[in-house]
């Protein structure tokens, strides 16, 4: 499993709005500037975060984004996945049967097992844990 740059920065993202969405809606434009993303490739992050209901729009002169639990509520593999879709270490793992030979395939129990490690591990650590 390699978490890819849009995962990375999605956990960024989430961080600052914990950090700095306290007072209100935060604006991509300041959160483009402290993370140093650019403004079009943090716009698709958003997007995703926000459509997997991560997130809380507004518009407007005082418009932005702003988490819609507490940090507390955020797993880190709920970031991830919203981002990147499967965390799971080999495709055949990526769905409940989803691979035909897994009956017969001698790793498909190591990967399956990893897969699991992985969730767990990502399923245990919150928003908070790293604010």
């Amino acid at each position: 499993m390699m978490v890819s740059t849009k995962g990375r920065y999605a956990l960024r993202i989430m961080i600052d709005l914990a950090v700095h969405g306290k007072e209100g809606p935060v604006s991509l434009k300041d959160i483009a500037q402290r993370e140093d993303i650019g403004i079009k490739y943090l716009e698709i992050i958003v997007a995703s975060l926000n459509k997997n209901g991560l997130l809380e729009s507004s518009r407007g002169k005082n418009g932005g984004y702003r988490l819609n639990k507490s940090p507390e509520e955020y797993s880190i593999s709920s970031i991830l996945n919203a981002a990147e879709g499967s965390l799971a270490p080999v495709a055949c793992v990526e769905a409940e049967d989803s691979c035909e030979n897994a009956h017969r395939c001698k790793t498909y129990t190591l990967w399956k097992e990893l897969d699991d490690v992985i969730e767990n591990f990502l399923s245990s650590k919150t928003l908070a844990d790293i604010v």
